[in-house]
């Protein structure tokens, strides 16, 4: 189900705020990126500080987005992106 994917949809879980499904859906959404993140970063064999080094985000910081204590912002993003020679892509998909 769509709920035991992580995807909060407001026709199934009856929210009647719409705050809560947005913030669980943007949650869902930033976990799924540093998940994916922190697998690249560990197949190519990079620590942290090899992050950090390439990214000039001092090594605290790349341990606490990791463990989800820091949001990144689309530029942080962009930055570790570009330290594992990857390229950051952000698209609008149709609800399902």
């Amino acid at each position: 189900t769509d709920f035991e994917r992580g995807f909060i949809r407001a026709d199934v879980v009856k929210y009647d705020d719409l705050e809560v499904m947005i913030e669980l859906n943007a949650k869902r959404t930033r976990d799924e990126i540093i998940a994916q993140y922190i697998a690249l970063r560990k197949e190519k064999g990079y620590t942290q500080e090899d992050i950090a080094k390439a990214t000039k985000i001092a090594r605290p910081n790349v341990a606490r987005i990791e463990s989800g204590k820091n949001s990144p912002t689309i530029e942080v993003l962009t930055k570790l992106a570009h330290a594992l020679d990857m390229q950051l892509e952000l698209r609008f998909v149709e609800k399902v």
